[in-house]
């Protein structure tokens, strides 16, 4: 497929995608915000292709993921967008390739790009992809789809959940623009694999679980900090 290794899988564009996403993307967002990436260490031995999935509440997610990840595992990092918001016209379409790499998901059912996530993961591409297909409007992690779990099923590839605290806070829907100087994060868990017995709808109540609960332990520290502690802009591995 000519076409599909060209466009996800180019060195060319790979390269592209590290100065746009390193060099212009990430330095707006953490210059913005207080980021605070957690427990990156869990990735070590991770290998492609893999699911990403993660809560999802705000613009800010997919570059918060982006920036977070490790760059051999940012590098050809397939976003799934709505198809029929990111898609629709040519700058937006195109931005999007060029900041996420991004394909098409189209939410009323069809897909006439004929590209999937079950395509690329066998082209070696690892997804992301955020199973509540919308951004919530609360910042409250809603219903996962099945979909990323049946993926992973599928194909082999495990998926690595991330949960994201502050993003609404900072950039919820509706905003323009986000609110400087808020804090926020991107929570890592051990990489994830469906049991021998267990279908891809509890396979995902499992992954879902798992981003709740790294959720749950983080937020209070990440949205409340310790009054008169300093803050640095990024922590890792905490």
């Amino acid at each position: 497929m000519p076409a599909m290794r060209d466009r996800f899988t180019s060195r060319g564009q790979a390269n592209a995608r590290f100065v746009a996403q390193r060099g212009l993307l990430k330095a707006v967002v953490w210059g913005m915000l207080h980021v605070t990436v957690v427990d990156r260490d869990k990735l070590k031995g991770v290998k492609r292709p893999f699911v990403v999935v993660a809560n999802h509440s705000s613009h800010l997610d997919a570059p918060l993921i982006m920036g977070a990840l490790p760059r051999p595992m940012a590098r050809y990092l397939a976003a799934g967008a709505a198809g029929d918001y990111f898609f629709d016209v040519w700058w937006r379409r195109g931005l999007t390739a060029l900041f996420f790499n991004a394909f098409p998901v189209d939410r009323s059912g069809r897909n006439p790009r004929n590209v999937s996530a079950k395509t690329l993961l066998e082209h070696d591409v690892p997804v992301l992809v955020f199973p509540e297909g919308t951004r919530s409007k609360d910042g409250v992690p809603g219903h996962f789809k099945p979909g990323a779990a049946a993926l992973s099923s599928s194909t082999g590839a495990p998926i690595v959940p991330i949960a994201i605290i502050g993003a609404h806070e900072s950039h919820p829907r509706g905003s323009k623009w986000p609110k400087a100087g808020r804090s926020v994060a991107v929570v890592f868990g051990a990489p994830m694999r469906a049991h021998t017995d267990e279908n891809p709808t509890e396979f995902m109540a499992r992954v879902r679980a798992q981003v709740v609960a790294m959720h749950g332990q983080h937020s209070a520290r990440i949205l409340d900090p310790k009054p008169g502690k300093p803050r640095r802009a990024q922590k890792e591995n905490k």
